[in-house]
């Protein structure tokens, strides 16, 4: 059977996983996400995470539900920037994430949480550009994530405090720009439980 998209993402979320618990190095995750990135098929994408404890290759590779929605997406999108020049702000609670979402600090700082977010679609690109600034950015488990940003004199980095594996047909979040004497933070933990009351 062909592998979607979304099935090698889910893939490369488990290595990325296996990076982060000590269980495999950089160099062992690039050969293997190269070997995912270049699969056609869900039999291919089975070797890359088949030495894996308490990972069943067979089970990561299940193909996904390509016509199936997660609940979490659809909505009018929000705010399509954020941006604190010598101040701060934020974007957290209940809020829809639109496809293309910019955030940037210069001597301040932003704080970005998807935990109880919504997307207005199932890819989300947020470019962060942190100049003498940091931004935050608190990304739920249950969500595909990718971090490409560029740090120069600055961090670009990325935090996992989670072990979950997001369900197929999970919202994906890309994470890219650029920290100049600032830094990106991007962290993964478990989802905030909603607030009951006022």
């Amino acid at each position: 059977m062909r592998a979607s998209n979304a099935d090698r993402e889910r893939v490369a979320q488990i290595l990325h996983n296996a990076l982060s618990e000590g269980r495999i190095n950089v160099e062992e995750l690039e050969q293997r996400l190269d070997t995912v990135y270049a699969a056609k098929t869900l039999e291919e994408l089975e070797p890359p995470v088949s030495d894996l404890p308490d990972v069943s290759p067979a089970a990561a590779v299940e193909p996904a539900r390509s016509r199936a929605l997660d609940n979490r997406i659809g909505g009018t999108p929000g705010s399509a920037a954020s941006i604190a020049v010598m101040s701060g702000a934020s974007r957290k609670g209940s809020w829809v994430v639109p496809p293309q979402h910019t955030s940037v600090a210069f001597w301040g700082g932003v704080e970005i949480d998807l935990r109880n977010a919504r997307f207005a679609e199932r890819e989300s690109t947020i470019t962060a550009v942190a100049i003498m600034g940091g931004i935050e950015i608190t990304v739920p488990d249950d969500v595909l994530i990718e971090v490409n940003g560029v740090g120069f004199m600055g961090a670009f980095d990325t935090e996992d405090r989670a072990s979950a594996v997001p369900p197929p047909g999970a919202p994906v979040v890309r994470v890219t720009g650029f920290a100049f004497w600032g830094g990106v933070n991007v962290i993964r933990k478990p989802r905030k439980p909603p607030t009951i009351g006022a």
